[in-house]
């Protein structure tokens, strides 16, 4: 797991690679990653709208921004969190995601909060030793 606590907003990510519909013969590899978002501030926040960065093996990168997550824009009172499951394909084995979060709070302000990097790792990338 994988874990940035930004303005006492901690984001946890966990990666799972996904096997049964991952095509490796045809440059096709899925993963899902969990990811619960916690409110261990003392004001209520809201997230509005996400923002990630994917880097294939290639470095090649993807950038996706959006409103909320999974069709939604949570609102987190203090001590309360949220969680949801989403997926990302890559063209090569493995790979990288890093991003962030917009989220505005209900006294007014917005401000962004890291997601951390993690790491998409299948079965299937060669290992080379140094």
């Amino acid at each position: 797991m994988y874990t940035a606590v930004t303005r006492a907003i901690r984001v946890t990510v966990q990666p799972v690679f996904l096997e049964d519909q991952s095509a490796p013969a045809e440059g096709r590899y899925v993963w899902a990653y969990h990811v619960r978002i916690e409110n261990e501030g003392k004001e209520t926040v809201q997230l509005r709208s996400r923002h990630w960065r994917i880097t294939d093996a290639m470095g090649r990168v993807q950038e996706v921004r959006g409103p909320g997550v999974v069709g939604e824009q949570p609102v987190l009172e203090p001590g309360g969190h949220f969680e949801y499951t989403s997926g990302t394909p890559l063209g090569t084995p493995s790979g990288i995601m890093a991003g962030s979060y917009s989220m505005e709070s209900v006294q007014g302000g917005a401000f962004d909060v890291a997601i951390p990097a993690f790491s998409l790792d299948s079965p299937h990338q060669p290992m080379r030793l140094n």
